[in-house]
């Protein structure tokens, strides 16, 4: 038990630390951008031996982005209905074969932001 939640803690402060890294993609200011969404992403590096579950959380809406298989890095689109302009998210890391539900801190995500997420090994 210790052990999972020491993980989960390292988890959490891995994620906090690199939910400060996030780029904006955005078109340049004074500029109107007409056509289709900019694609939001979130790219995870499972450095753990873990497959994760990777969800995004918005006002208690859980959506599953996909699997982040361990020892890989995965990309994820995040839909483009969950962002209307500055946006708090939260992810969620599921540990396939574990009981413990890791998440972030809120990030604030705009469309064409490009979002990392590390989980740490365990």
């Amino acid at each position: 038990m210790r052990f999972v939640l020491r993980a989960a803690t390292a988890m959490l402060a891995a994620c906090t630390l690199l939910a400060a890294g996030c780029k904006s993609g955005g078109a340049e200011a004074g500029t109107e951008q007409q056509g289709p969404v900019e694609r939001t992403t979130l790219t995870v590096d499972n450095q753990s031996y873990l497959d994760m579950n990777i969800f995004v959380l918005r006002s208690g809406q859980r959506v599953r982005l996909g699997m982040a298989s361990g020892n890989r890095k995965s990309t994820f689109t995040i839909p483009s209905n969950l962002i209307f302009g500055a946006t708090q998210l939260r992810f969620i890391a599921d540990p396939i074969g574990a009981d413990r539900l890791p998440v972030t801190n809120d990030i604030t995500v705009s469309a064409g932001d490009e979002v990392q997420l590390m989980i740490p090994p365990v």
